[in-house]
């Protein structure tokens, strides 16, 4: 099998979304308030079908446990990752994210270690990104009083930013952002704090889960130290946001094509692949396809070889993970 695999993005509503994921991107999304765009995803919550080729109408998770050789034979039970967009029309709860210890033990999942890149950032828009405290216990005491205000690092953010979010960081995107998301393949948010919003549905507050935040938030907050790798070559620029040992779960790449580029797999290895803007052309085995803004696929580990050309913006990313 040497083709790519396209997939059908999974929609979901939520209390924060808007209408972008349309505006933006051209998709035909459900009536109300869509916040979500699962791209790429083998999650239950939302699983990506094939819309190609051989493997038609079959869903990720499927193929991860039918055909390994897909994935170069990994041993993972689960597909590892998933990428989304996100459409923050408001603001998002501020949140925390489990490791793989703690939510094996309490969710039965994985963990869920996170990045952004900001497609979209409108002017003075920011992140919540970390807090402020020194020790758990100034911590436990500034979320029981909700000194909101001096607990939670306000960051500014533009188009083109990228943040990486291990697990134990308190986040939350806020209103006015648009982000593509690469993710361990998890849906375990723990909120701390929701603005003390109604939720139109039910007439009431959205749950929060303080202990099991208190239990996971990292103390104190500490930014990981990136180093992002810009590469030119030609007309085309390579850039590196985050990749093992340093980011153990995933590699997060942006490739912007302007001119033919090639590509090689090292053994075993899986890509998967959003555009996030432009039109071009993939060819891989001889065969052509369109690549078009919106659109996400998987280049097996069974391809080791394949072309991109013309114009595109494209976030791309690896798993970490065997």
């Amino acid at each position: 099998m040497s083709e790519p695999l396209f997939l059908k993005p999974v929609f979901h509503e939520k209390i924060w979304g808007g209408r972008k994921l349309q505006t933006a991107f051209g998709y035909d999304i459900p009536d109300g308030d869509i916040g979500e765009c699962w791209a790429i995803s083998g999650h239950p919550h939302g699983r990506s079908q094939v819309e190609n080729g051989e493997f038609a109408g079959q869903y990720l998770d499927d193929l991860w446990n039918d055909h390994k050789e897909l994935f170069g034979d990994p041993k993972g039970k689960v597909f590892p990752l998933l990428t989304k967009i996100l459409d923050a029309e408001a603001s998002l709860s501020v949140q925390v994210h489990p490791d793989n210890e703690y939510a094996e033990k309490h969710e039965h999942e994985l963990g869920k270690t996170e990045c952004w890149y900001i497609i979209d950032a409108e002017p003075g828009s920011y992140l919540i990104y970390g807090h402020n405290a020194k020790t758990k216990a100034e911590l436990d005491k500034m979320i029981e009083s909700g000194d909101w205000d001096d607990l939670l690092r306000k960051v500014p953010v533009k188009t083109g930013d990228f943040f990486y979010v291990p697990s134990g960081t308190v986040h939350a995107l806020n209103k006015g952002i648009m982000a593509l998301e690469t993710q361990q393949s998890s849906d375990t948010t723990y909120r701390l704090y929701d603005y003390d919003r109604i939720q139109a549905s039910t007439g009431k507050k959205r749950e929060l889960h303080i202990k099991q935040s208190e239990d996971t938030i990292m103390v104190p907050h500490k930014d990981p130290e990136l180093n992002i790798i810009k590469r030119d070559e030609g007309k085309n620029q390579f850039t590196t946001y985050v990749q093992p040992p340093m980011s153990p779960y995933f590699a997060v790449y942006r490739w912007q094509i302007q001119e033919p580029a090639v590509f090689n797999h090292e053994i075993g290895k899986y890509t998967l692949i959003s555009v996030i803007d432009g039109n071009g052309l993939l060819t891989v085995d001889g065969n052509d396809y369109k690549l078009a803004k919106g659109q996400h696929l998987i280049i097996p580990a069974t391809v080791s070889k394949w072309t991109i050309d013309c114009q595109l913006d494209i976030i791309a990313s690896e798993s970490g993970e065997e």
